[in-house]
C-alpha cells in the first residue's frame, strides 16, 4: 500500500505539471487509502490537522493527547482513535508535534489550488505572508520569488506587508481613539489565527478589548476581490493554523487557499523551478511596519511609532508587552484577568519568535527574524503613514481619510463577538 507521503508526492508532481487526471486513473490499479486521499484531493472538507493512520497508543496515551488540546479538537473516535474536530481545530500543530506515532500532519491545499490556478479563467495572485524573507534560499530576492510564482501560472506576487501597513494605522487609530485612561488597554487584533482563537473560545470576557479588524491575509484578500471580483487569492506562509482561518465564515471569502512554505517548496521542486535562477521582478510597496509584523515585538513596535506620528502629543503612549507561543500567551492573558497587567497594548503570536517560528517555517527562527529586520531596515518608508501606496490603495479602495479606516468596512473589519 502507498504511504501518505508517496501519494502525496506522486500527486503534487502531476498536480503542478497539470497531469492530475491522468495520474489518478493510473492509481486505479494501486492500493491506498481512500481517506488519505480524499483528504488530499477535498482538503476544505476536513481539519487542518488530518489522522494518517491508526493510533498505535494505548488507551491512557491517547486521553492524555485529546487533554492537551488548548481548545478541545481531540477526542476518541468510535475506533478507539484519536479524531479531530473540524469545527473546534484551529491548526496550531501542538497535536503534530507531541503525537508519539507521528499519525498526524497538516491538511495539505495543492492539488486544488494548482488545479485552479490551471483553469482560471481570471487572475490568480500569490499572497505572501512577511515572514517569506531568505525562506526559499538566501539569494531570493523577493522579485526573483514574484517572477518564480508567474512561472507556475500566476497573475502576479503581492507582499501582505503592505496590508500590514494597513492594519497598523487601523491599530493606531483604535488605540488613539479608546485608549484614554491609565485603566484602558487594546488586544492586538493583527496577524496570528491562534492569539485571536485562544481570546474568542478561552477568554472571551477579554474579547471587547480586541479591535474589530482582520488579519493582514484577510484584507490582503479581501482588497484584491474588490479590485479584481474574479480574482483567486493563493496566501503562502510558514503557518498551519491559517488554513483554519481562512475557513472561518466571515472571513472566508477573502482567500480560496493557504499554502504553507513547506507546500510551496514542494511545488517549485516539483515543477523544477529554482527561485534563484530566476530574473527580479521588483515592486516593493510596504513600509518597515508592515514588513517586521513577522517577528515578535514587530506589531507593537508598528503600532507604536504610527501611533507617535498620528498624535505625537498623545500623553498616554503604547505601552507594550509581547507573549509568543501557547504558554506564555496564556500566563499573560491569565494576567491580565487577575488584574496584572502592566501594559496597555498587549500582542500575543502563537509561535514562539512570531511567524518566522511557525511550523511550516523553512529555515531556523533566529535566522528568519535577523532576514525580516534586515528587509524591513531596507525599506524606503518607516511608517505607513509616510507611505504613498497605502494612501493611494485606500483610495482605490474607497477610504478618502487616514480616519475612515475606523468605519466598519467590508474589507479591514470583522466582528469578534459572534
Amino acid at each position: 500500500m502507498l504511504t501518505f507521503q508517496e501519494l502525496y508526492d506522486r500527486l503534487v508532481k502531476a498536480a503542478v505539471k497539470d497531469e492530475l487526471p491522468e495520474e489518478m486513473a493510473s492509481l486505479r490499479q494501486e492500493s491506498f487509502d481512500p481517506h488519505q486521499l480524499d483528504c488530499l484531493l477535498n482538503p476544505e472538507q476536513h481539519p487542518p490537522v488530518i489522522r494518517i493512520g491508526e493510533c498505535a497508543c494505548s488507551e491512557s496515551e491517547q486521553a492524555a493527547c485529546a487533554g492537551k488540546c488548548l481548545f478541545d479538537a481531540l477526542y476518541r473516535d468510535d475506533d478507539g482513535n484519536i479524531a479531530i474536530n473540524p469545527a473546534l481545530c484551529v491548526g496550531c500543530g501542538a497535536c503534530i508535534e507531541n503525537c508519539s506515532a507521528k499519525k498526524l500532519t497538516e491538511s495539505r491545499d495543492i492539488l486544488p489550488a494548482m488545479y485552479a490556478v490551471h483553469e482560471a479563467k481570471a487572475p490568480v495572485y500569490a499572497m505572501i505572508a512577511p515572514a517569506f524573507i531568505n525562506q526559499f534560499k538566501s539569494c531570493v530576492t523577493p522579485g526573483k520569488l514574484r517572477t518564480a510564482f508567474k512561472r507556475l501560472g500566476f497573475t502576479g506576487m503581492i507582499e501582505v506587508a503592505l496590508f500590514a501597513d494597513i492594519l497598523t494605522l487601523k491599530e493606531a487609530l483604535e488605540f488613539d481613539k479608546n485608549i484614554l485612561t491609565e485603566k484602558d488597554y487594546q488586544l492586538t487584533s493583527c496577524c496570528c489565527p491562534m492569539w485571536i482563537a485562544m481570546i474568542r473560545r478561552v477568554y472571551h470576557e477579554l474579547v471587547p478589548h480586541v479591535p474589530a479588524a482582520v488579519s493582514p491575509m484577510a484584507a490582503c484578500g479581501r482588497s484584491i476581490k474588490a479590485l479584481h471580483p474574479d480574482a483567486l487569492t493563493v496566501f503562502v506562509g510558514p503557518c498551519i493554523a491559517k488554513k483554519a482561518e481562512a475557513r472561518e465564515k466571515d472571513i472566508a471569502s477573502s482567500t480560496d487557499f493557504v499554502l504553507t512554505f513547506h507546500e510551496m517548496r514542494d511545488i517549485f521542486e516539483f515543477a523544477r523551478i529554482n527561485p534563484a535562477d530566476m530574473p527580479e521582478d521588483e515592486r516593493d510597496h510596504s513600509s518597515r511596519a508592515g514588513r517586521i509584523y513577522a517577528t515578535t515585538g514587530g506589531v507593537s513596535e508598528a503600532v507604536q511609532k504610527a501611533v507617535s506620528r498620528l498624535n505625537p502629543h498623545r500623553e498616554i503612549t503604547v505601552h507594550a508587552a509581547q507573549a509568543d507561543g501557547i504558554p506564555a500567551c496564556k500566563q499573560m492573558l491569565n494576567s491580565v484577568l487577575k488584574g496584572e497587567r502592566t501594559a496597555n497594548f498587549l500582542e500575543g503570536m502563537g509561535c514562539v519568535g512570531g511567524c518566522v517560528g511557525g511550523p511550516k517555517a523553512l529555515i531556523p527562527r533566529e535566522e528568519g527574524r535577523a532576514n525580516v529586520y534586515e528587509y524591513g531596515n531596507g525599506a524606503p518608508y518607516q511608517t505607513p503613514i509616510e507611505n504613498p501606496f497605502v494612501i493611494e490603495l485606500l483610495h482605490r479602495l474607497g477610504f478618502d481619510t487616514v480616519e475612515s479606516l475606523l468605519e466598519n468596512s467590508d474589507i479591514f473589519t470583522r466582528d469578534f463577538s459572534s
